[in-house]
Parts: C-alpha cells; structure tokens; sequence
C-alpha cells in the first residue's frame, strides 16, 4: 500500500530526515519511536506533503505522492488524515463545528465562508463523537474540554475525512496517563474496526509496545530499527534513543502502574535519606 524509498529533508546542511526507507504492505498500526529531534514528526509532515521532501519517494496505492500538485495534493491531504499533539481545533467554535472542518477540503469556497453543512454530514459528525464516547460535549466550546477530550474531537475530525491513512504527531504528549489510555485505545480501535493503517510517533516504549503491530525506531534522522513490538527490548531501545546503561523505561512510561512505581520508589528512597 505505502512505499516510502530513501526519503530525505534537509534544512541547510542538517538532514532532519536521512534516507529514510520502508514499505507497508497492509493497513497496520506502526509507531515511530526516537528522542526529540530524530525527525519523527519531519517524516509525519512529508507523508503528509505538508513539508516537501528534499529528496526520495512516497508512493501510495502506485500513486507518486511527492508529485501531486493543487487538488490531487488536497485530496491526498484527505486521504491522510493529521492528528498534532497540540489538538489544532477551533477553540471558541463548538465541538460539532471542529469535526465538520474535517470536510473543508470538499467543501465549496461560498460553504465554507458560510459555513454551511449538508444535514448528513451534521448527522455523521455526532456519529463519529458518539464512536468516540463524547458526543454528549456536541454543542459546548471546544476551549471548554479537557485535554483528552479535545484530542478525541481532534480524532473525530479526521475520522470526517474518511482518510485510509491517520497520521498521528505525539497524539498523547500532552495527557496524562488515564486520557493518554482512552486516545489511544480509541487510536487503535479506529485502526482494528476499520481497516485504517495508522502511524503514530510515540515517546514512550510501552505505549509502541502495547498498542503497536511494528515500530520504527528513529536516531538523528536515520531509521535504526524495524521490527515487532516483542523485538524492542532495553538494549535496542538505548540504541534508538543512544543512551547508556542508567536508561530507564519507567522514567519515560505512561502507564499508571509504571508511575505508581516510580513515585514509591521515590518515596523510598526519600524516607532512607
């Protein structure tokens, strides 16, 4: 299905991303690990075509990506879907609102500054929040939800352009772990439910684990690992992330039992002291 051969991006002599290659043959849920800089979200935005690649290429279903041009370009962009770690709503337009933007790129110029909506499309947004277990926050502020609900809208939104690929940039960064579980259980469901491939980049190894069926790991702009979720053991992570031996996974987990043991082990070591 998805065919990316030594993608590159250079900003001036840096290569954010250096020759990146790997194929997918079938929808699958792949994360993208690596510490900040690897270049994670630089590829996302490529794949995306909303960064041009510098080099290489991307071919979709046999179709040249890089090459697309004014409304193949957009369509593309509809067919691959975005979700950002800082959610990218609205914030004074209510939550329907947002989820509708996901049809802007089908949309009429004269619809779109009017904003006007065909009553299927109103109908299927609601559908889509309901899937997503908050469609009751329908008519509020989008300003007025929490985190993890607005990351929620952010998902329905692209659910809206019934895209074959999601593409989700840190989608859990910014949640604590019991909303940082509800996007991702949400995530891979849309994934196992529908058939969508879904590539995330992630920055913690038990969420790839957990949720993932391939993970890519990313270093200084190369891809150094590819493999299965059972494959990323502690020495190949502190390769990917080029750490040394003190590397902790529970320091970086989002699992709230992970971080029950950390604060006890903190606490510990606080009343020996």
């Amino acid at each position: 299905m998805l065919s990316v051969d030594n993608l590159t991006r250079h900003f001036g002599r840096t290569a954010a991303v250096d020759r990146v290659s790997f194929s997918v043959e079938r929808p699958a849920f792949i994360g993208i690990i690596g510490r900040s800089g690897a270049g994670k979200s630089t590829l996302l935005r490529m794949l995306n075509r909303l960064t041009d690649a510098t080099a290489g290429e991307i071919r979709f279903e046999g179709r040249n990506v890089l090459a697309l041009k004014g409304a193949a370009k957009r369509a593309w962009q509809s067919d691959c879907a975005m979700i950002f770690q800082q959610f990218n709503l609205v914030p004074r337009l209510d939550v329907v609102s947002n989820v509708l933007h996901g049809t802007l790129n089908r949309r009429s110029a004269l619809a779109t500054v009017f904003n006007l909506y065909p009553r299927a499309d109103i109908y299927r947004a609601i559908d889509i929040l309901d899937r997503l277990g908050i469609a009751e926050q329908a008519a509020k502020r989008a300003e007025a939800l929490s985190g993890g609900q607005q990351q929620r809208v952010a998902i329905a939104r692209a659910l809206m352009q019934d895209p074959k690929i999601i593409l989700a940039d840190e989608p859990i960064a910014s949640l604590d772990p019991m909303n940082a579980q509800v996007v991702m259980d949400a995530l891979r469901r849309i994934h196992e439910e529908d058939g969508r491939m879904v590539i995330a980049n992630l920055h913690t190894l038990d969420t790839a684990r957990r949720y993932c069926d391939r993970v890519i790991g990313m270093r200084a702009g190369r891809m150094v690992f590819d493999g299965r979720p059972e494959q990323l053991t502690t020495g190949v992570a502190r390769d990917i992330y080029g750490a040394d031996a003190s590397f902790s996974e529970q320091a970086t987990s989002t699992s709230i039992e992970a971080l029950d043991r950390v604060a006890r082990a903190a606490m510990a070591e606080t009343e020996l002291i």
